[in-house]
Order: structure tokens, then C-alpha cells, then sequence
């Protein structure tokens, strides 16, 4: 997921304002997270490991909570689906093949889609410790191809049931030069899903309705979440969609308790992103979401089950 806009920040501080005077405050009794409770380590554990990489999926896996592990994908120049948040090499954590820094104003040109993926694989994304993220462990890595994902965790955890949150990292001006046009996105993000047999396992979601369209068009049985950020409200946001998918999926300031009312009326489960704040994760607990998506899996509250 991407941070919020400028505008859009203005008008969360208001809606935060909104939400902390429409929620009850905490009880002092504790609180029991459900047992279907989906617990999603962002990006892997970006708090605590380079985003995106085989090191953060199976850091978040060390805490038993976890669930699900969100991640983002592009496309090479080969139509491989690289595990990446941007289509391109973000200076602030990748370096080239030959260890030296990516100025800023070269670093958007770098296209991962006008790349092979064996081209993509000589970056190192993962000795830079994200500036945001102090407590990141840096180690050397490249960004991965999902099918390298899926296998290593599979490989390290073979009795753990996993499920994944893949989300299309498109946009109308992005298709056919930052990754390749939705529809042809979407077939790839089908046909890749059914090859690593994750029909069952996995949601795709999007803050894209054009790519959550053509992912239902092409497998209408696969869960899918629509990604929000904007403050239109679900009602809004499911009329541009077109269709109620089974997860509504906003940014977590966004959520109140008619939130939850609509959603539950829709037959929609709710879950939020990106949450790091433990009472942030207490409040939305008490308002009743069925997941929450997070950078820091250790920063999970400790409560009964």
C-alpha cells in the first residue's frame, strides 16, 4: 500500500478526529481476538526486515500470529511477477548491480517492466535499512519473483497453513510503460496464482478497480479486496467498483463504527492497513474488523485467544 496523499492526509486528520469522538473508550477488561482473526504481515515484517524480500516474509512468520502475508507485485520486461511495492527501484532502499547508490531523479526511469527479471535479480533492495524503519535488520537481497516467495516459504514452513494478499500495483497512466496493460496484469496474476495452486489461499486486491474487474473476469472465484485511501466512503467507492467484493480494505483512520456497519451489512469482511500503533489495533479490535495488515508482527497485542 502507498502513503496517503497530501490532500488526502488533511482530510484523515479530520476523519481521525471523527473517529476518536464516535469510539467508546477502551474498557479496562481485555480484549480476546477472534479465532478467525487475520493477522497480515505488511510487505513481510517491513518493520523489522527489507520490504518485499524472502527475509521479511519469513521474519513475520516467526510470530504465530500472523496469517497472511501481504505483498505487492509488478512486472519484468519477461512477464515475471516481481514482489515490489514500486514498478521501479526506490533509491532509498535499493543499489545497483555494482553497489553504488541510485540517484533520485534515475531511480522512476528504472522501470522493473523494461527489465528482465534476471536483470532485476543483480539490485540489492535489501543492505539499505528504510529510512522510516529503524528497526529494520538490513541484509542483502533482491527483489523476488512471487513463485521464489511462495517456494521459500514453503520450504521453511511446510506444515504452517499461509494464506496470501497480493495486491496489483496498477494504474491507468502506468499501463503499457510501468507495467503492462490491466488486463494483461491481471492474466498473469490468474494464471500464476493457479500454477503455485493458491486458488484457495490468496486474495488479490488493488486500489485499482480496472485490475479487480479483470482478475473477477477471468476467475470470478478468487477472493478479492478493494484497496482504499480516499474519503468517499464505501458506499462510494463499491459504486466504482462495480461489484461488492469480499474484502473492503481502507486506511485505518478511515474506520468507524458505520465502517463496520456497512461492511457487515454488505457481507463484506473489513480489514484495515497499515497499523502499527498497538492501541490503534485495540481500538479497531473493539470496533469489531475481521484483520489487520502491519509493518511490526512483534507490536501484535498480547491478549488472550
Amino acid at each position: 500500500m502507498s502513503k496517503p496523499s497530501l490532500a488526502a492526509k488533511n482530510w484523515l486528520l479530520l476523519l481521525c478526529l471523527l473517529v476518536v469522538s464516535t469510539c467508546k473508550p477502551l474498557e479496562n477488561k481485555s480484549l480476546t481476538t477472534p479465532l478467525a482473526f487475520d493477522w497480515q504481515g505488511h510487505r513481510g515484517a517491513r518493520g523489522l526486515a527489507p520490504e518485499n524480500t524472502i527475509p521479511a516474509f519469513l521474519r513475520a512468520l516467526q510470530f504465530p500470529q500472523i496469517t497472511t502475508l501481504e505483498l505487492d507485485l509488478a512486472v519484468s520486461k519477461d512477464h515475471q511477477l516481481i514482489v515490489s511495492h514500486e514498478p521501479w527501484f526506490n533509491p532509498d532502499i535499493c543499489l545497483r548491480p555494482d553497489g553504488s547508490r541510485i540517484p533520485a531523479a534515475e531511480a522512476e526511469k528504472l522501470f522493473l517492466y523494461q527489465l528482465s527479471a534476471a536483470d532485476i535479480r543483480a539490485y540489492d533492495c535489501g543492505s539499505l535499512r528504510h529510512p522510516r524503519f529503524p528497526e529494520q535488520t538490513p541484509t542483502s537481497a533482491h527483489k523476488p519473483t512471487l513463485r521464489e516467495v511462495v517456494e521459500a516459504v514453503r520450504s521453511a514452513y511446510p506444515n504452517r497453513p499461509v494464506r496470501w494478499n497480493l495486491e496489483i500495483k496498477s494504474r491507468p497512466e502506468w499501463d503499457g510503460v510501468r507495467t503492462p496493460p490491466v488486463d494483461t496484469f491481471a492474466r498473469l496474476v490468474v494464471e500464476e496464482v493457479a500454477a503455485l495452486h493458491l486458488q484457495t489461499s490468496c486474495t488479490v486486491q488493488s486500489f485499482d478497480p480496472r485490475a479487480l474487474r479483470a482478475v473477477r473476469a477471468q476467475n470470478p472465484n478468487l477472493t478479492l479486496a478493494l484497496l482504499v485511501e480516499n474519503v468517499l466512503g464505501p458506499a462510494k467507492n463499491l459504486e466504482r467498483l462495480g461489484f461488492t467484493p469480499a474484502i473492503y480494505s481502507p486506511y485505518y483512520l478511515l474506520v468507524n463504527r458505520s465502517t463496520v456497519r456497512f461492511c457487515r451489512q454488505k457481507g463484506m469482511q473489513l480489514i484495515p492497513w497499515t497499523v502499527n500503533d498497538p492501541d490503534a489495533m485495540r481500538r479497531l479490535l473493539q470496533l469489531g474488523v475481521d484483520g489487520i495488515i502491519t509493518d511490526y508482527p512483534n507490536r501484535i497485542p498480547q491478549f488472550g485467544q
